[in-house]
């Protein structure tokens, strides 16, 4: 099927849901997941993309055996140097599922996804840190003609919640053209941590459904399914958000199978995925950053991921500090965020995030949380918030950075499976003065 008669675009919503701890309830569910990155995903994880690429029947044949030799969250491809995958970060979990924290991170983005036929319409967290899609956390699931019980149980685990039940298979309706056909959805009978959705639509790579789903060894994801269905010419999607200084709108755009060149300016630069673990089980690449013209170095060339499921732009303890050296901000007591003065605003420089030789600039006003919504942070509203924060874990560790929602505001992203890489292209937001 042409590409040029597809709709590809699925417009989303941006959702502020703080809770009562405002940005420091924010700041640890942002860590808490980072941790759970770091963990690995326990020993029936994924490996390096290039392994699942290049040796998926290897890897079907020999899966089991090949793991137990192994440390949890190891990667089967060089660790770059990084030392091992969860040093320092605790304990590696262990039972079923993917353990990543996807729920509460303050941002979410949602998209409307229909099940069945007819189809049941479902508000759903759109996550490229997770892959299974599933349904019943608030909606229940309503099956029809298209309904198929597979009689496996599935259980994903994400740190701030929980979800557990039946595996289906069912037709899911994205928009009119993009209806998959026998996709494995888990349909929840117990959902913990999840309020004003009725589950996820998980993006990310289809080995972190590992594990997730008894007598499976994977689950195609949606993308995996539409490209192997001909519904899209190419196994990828491209993520537009756009800043704002409002909360719940719909700011956002998802194209399956190519991208809105509408959506960003110049050119897409494309830069393969990080062969080092723990990253390299998600979307991960390896960039370094400096700070302002004279280009201190906040942290040297690493490997960390690139998240829809992050709100702030974490960095290694020491890379932070290097930051906050550089700026002169202050953790502020009330919401735990760096607060920095107007003074100190007025000189404050870009970033520079040099990833694949390509440098992409973070202007002083995409470092700021929007002033706007400095209430929702539970902070005061002439306060200056900045949205870096600390990842908890010094670098070093194969995941040493995330780039969060604030950073996928300033850049247009495109996830490209069948290619093992990502894209980012600068957008009409990329020096945008939003508050």
């Amino acid at each position: 099927m042409s590409s040029s008669v597809v709709i590809r675009s699925v417009p989303f919503t941006t959702r502020l849901r703080l809770g009562s701890g405002g940005a420091k309830d924010l700041i640890q569910l942002d860590r808490a997941r980072a941790q759970k990155f770091l963990a690995g995903v326990g020993s029936h994880g994924p490996l390096a993309h290039s392994e699942r690429r290049h040796h998926r029947e290897r890897l079907r044949t020999h899966h089991h055996h090949h793991h137990h030799h192994k440390g949890a969250g190891d990667a089967a491809q060089p660790s770059g140097g990084s030392g091992t995958a969860g040093t320092g970060s605790g304990t590696a979990p262990t039972g079923n599922g993917s353990t990543i924290d996807v729920t509460d991170s303050g941002v979410t983005y949602t998209m409307s996804v229909g099940v069945g036929s007819p189809a049941t319409q479902y508000t759903l967290l759109i996550d490229t840190g997770s892959s299974n899609t599933w349904v019943g956390a608030s909606t229940k699931y309503t099956p029809t003609s298209t309904s198929k019980d597979t009689g496996n149980t599935i259980n994903v685990s994400y740190g701030s919640g929980t979800m557990s039940g039946e595996e289906y298979t069912d037709t899911v309706t994205l928009n009119p053209s993009l209806v998959i056909t026998n996709q494995g959805i888990g349909v929840a009978s117990s959902a913990q941590g999840f309020s004003d959705v009725d589950g996820i639509v998980g993006i990310g790579p289809a080995d972190l459904t590992q594990g997730t789903v008894s007598n499976t060894t994977e689950v195609p994801t949606v993308t995996d399914n539409l490209y192997s269905q001909g519904k899209i010419t190419s196994d990828s999607l491209g993520i537009s958000y756009e800043p704002s200084s409002t909360a719940n709108v719909s700011n956002g755009e998802i194209t399956f199978g190519g991208v809105d060149n509408t959506k960003y300016t110049g050119e897409l630069n494309f830069t393969p995925l990080t062969t080092t673990s723990p990253a390299s089980n998600y979307w991960g690449v390896n960039q370094s950053v400096t700070y302002g013209s004279g280009g201190t170095t906040i942290l040297s060339t690493t490997a960390g991921i690139v998240d829809t499921g992050t709100t702030l732009l974490m960095l290694a303890s020491d890379a932070y500090q290097a930051y906050v050296s550089a700026t002169g901000a202050t953790e502020d007591q009330t919401t735990g965020l760096l607060t920095i003065t107007q003074e100190q605003y007025s000189s404050l420089q870009s970033l520079y995030f040099n990833i694949g030789g390509v440098n992409y600039e973070f202007t002083a006003n995409a470092q700021i949380w929007p002033r706007a919504l400095n209430s929702t942070l539970g902070g005061s509203e002439d306060s200056i918030y900045l949205i870096v924060s600390n990842l908890g874990t010094s670098s070093g560790q194969g995941l040493d950075f995330i780039n969060g929602f604030g950073w996928l505001q300033r850049y247009y992203t495109v996830f490209d499976t069948g290619n093992s890489q990502l894209g980012f292209a600068t957008t009409s937001y990329t020096d945008a003065e939003t508050n």
